[in-house]
C-alpha cells in the first residue's frame, strides 16, 4: 500500500470517528464518555464541534482514535468466539469501563 493511500484511509477513519462520536455523544453523553474512553471536557469539545471543524479536523494524517486495549486480558475476552461469546463481550465491556473510570478518576 502507497503511503497516499494510507495517510487518505486516516483521513476517512478520522471522519467517521469524529463523527460516529459526535451522534454517541449527542445521544447519551454519559454512555458515550464510558465507550470512547474520553472525559467529560472531551465530550463537550467535540459536541460542539462545527460540520467545518469536524472536516478540517479530519484532514489530520494523525490518528484521532487510538487502540485503548493494554490489558491482554480485555483482548482474549474480546476476540474470544466461543460459546459463551456474549458474556466475554460483557466481560470485556466491564473491565473497558473500570480501566476508564481509573484513568479519569
Amino acid at each position: 500500500m502507497r503511503a497516499n493511500e494510507i495517510l487518505e484511509q486516516i483521513r476517512e477513519a478520522n471522519l467517521s470517528y469524529l463523527l460516529l462520536a459526535k451522534q454517541m455523544i449527542n445521544d447519551d453523553k454519559a454512555e458515550a464518555v464510558i465507550r470512547l474512553g474520553i472525559d467529560e471536557q472531551t465530550a463537550e469539545l467535540l459536541s460542539d464541534l462545527t460540520t467545518a471543524q469536524v472536516l478540517k479536523m479530519a484532514a489530520s494524517d494523525l490518528p484521532m482514535c487510538s487502540l485503548r486495549f493494554t490489558d491482554p486480558q480485555v483482548w482474549k475476552l474480546a476476540s474470544d468466539h466461543g460459546k459463551d461469546r456474549n458474556i466475554s463481550g460483557m466481560h470485556a465491556a466491564i473491565l473497558m469501563a473500570g480501566r476508564s473510570v481509573e484513568i479519569q478518576g
